[in-house]
């Protein structure tokens, strides 16, 4: 009984200290664990400390960075948020676009409109981020009118994927972190026309090929997992889709988000597979536990959450390490493979 007051008195105390809505925007849900959080935040801060001192050196009188193994291994640590917009638009080749295309995202603004692509993307606006305060229309600014703008225009600039559900919430994210609509333009432009090729067209054959190249690799690394869902019938596809379209947006925490985005824009995909191996490997004991169907969609729903995700710090770099090697080649291997699979069965 005492225990239990005195971990009541804490999680209240920790509930005063910690603001109700996150650096972000976003409210905290109503079963958050403030005082796991304010315990993790504690460490937390001193590495971040620590790090934006390091990165302030690194790029003192730079106007771009370069990349390096020196960059590569400061930015798996994390980017300082207030460095963000700036070393990913330099790692993902952005902000060359930008600079090689000036007035060009004024330009798609400014041209003729595709009606029913704009209203595709209305429809989708008040459905995104409603928990966060910066994207509610009573806010000023709202940043559903830049949303809309950024969406328009790349729907335009890239019409062969016009827009695809998913996008809202990428789009999102990159105006909470750049606060430019100009720089989303093209952060946006990176994940979905290089980083991310084929997940948001029509026929998303890239997303649909990534989903069973993550099968492949859970038979070669995981294979008990590999096992279960082959007994059980269960697509991968069931258990994983949003964490490919959505790239764990309202999955894993936003700063373990963020953290994933600095090295993918680096890095590439293949950080993807990395962390949904880590997820599922880390679990594999309580995924085994599932017996049928609906308990293995919940098993997969579980992995998200808890102190494995919110510590992203330790996190990411159980990510680099839990899966083993997963070099490019294998990923080209399993992508031509799988495709060709796929487009056979039509």
């Amino acid at each position: 009984m005492e225990t239990g007051r005195r971990e009541d008195e804490a999680s209240q105390a920790a509930r005063e200290r910690i603001p109700r809505i996150d650096p972000y925007g976003f409210e905290r849900p109503a079963d958050f664990d403030y005082a796991s959080y304010e315990d993790f935040f504690s460490t937390y801060l001193r590495i971040l400390t620590n790090r934006a001192i390091k990165w302030s050196k690194l790029l003192k009188g730079k106007h771009s960075v370069q990349k390096s193994m020196k960059v590569k291994r400061y930015v798996r640590k994390g980017v300082p948020n207030e460095h963000r917009a700036f070393v990913w638009m330099a790692t993902s080749g952005a902000q060359a676009q930008m600079d090689q295309n000036p007035g060009y995202y004024r330009k798609l603004l400014e041209g003729e409109r595709n009606d029913k692509l704009v209203e595709a993307i209305k429809t989708d606006m008040n459905r995104t981020f409603p928990d966060n305060v910066k994207f509610r229309q009573t806010a000023d600014p709202c940043l559903q009118h830049t949303l809309y703008n950024v969406l328009v225009a790349y729907g335009h600039h890239n019409q062969g994927v016009g827009y695809c559900q998913g996008m809202n919430f990428l789009a999102g994210y990159l105006l909470l972190i750049t606060k430019s609509e100009e720089q989303s333009f093209w952060l946006l432009d990176a994940l979905v026309g290089r980083i991310l090729p084929d997940y948001y067209s029509p026929a998303m054959m890239g997303l649909k090929t990534d989903q069973e190249v993550l099968g492949e690799l859970v038979k070669m690394k995981i294979p008990s997992v590999a096992n279960l869902m082959d007994r059980h019938n269960v697509m991968w596809t069931l258990v994983v889709s949003r964490w490919f379209i959505c790239l764990f947006i309202d999955i894993l925490p936003v700063e373990t988000v963020l953290r994933i985005w600095d090295c993918l824009f680096y890095e590439g995909s293949k950080v993807i597979f990395r962390v949904a191996l880590t997820l599922i490997k880390h679990h594999q004991a309580s995924i085994l536990e599932a017996t049928n169907f609906p308990d293995i969609c919940e098993k997969f729903k579980q992995v998200t959450k808890g102190p494995f995700v919110t510590e992203c710090h330790t996190f990411m770099q159980k990510i680099f390490t839990e899966p083993g090697s997963l070099s490019n080649a294998t990923i080209t291997k399993l992508r031509k493979n799988c495709r060709e699979k796929l487009l056979a069965q039509g």
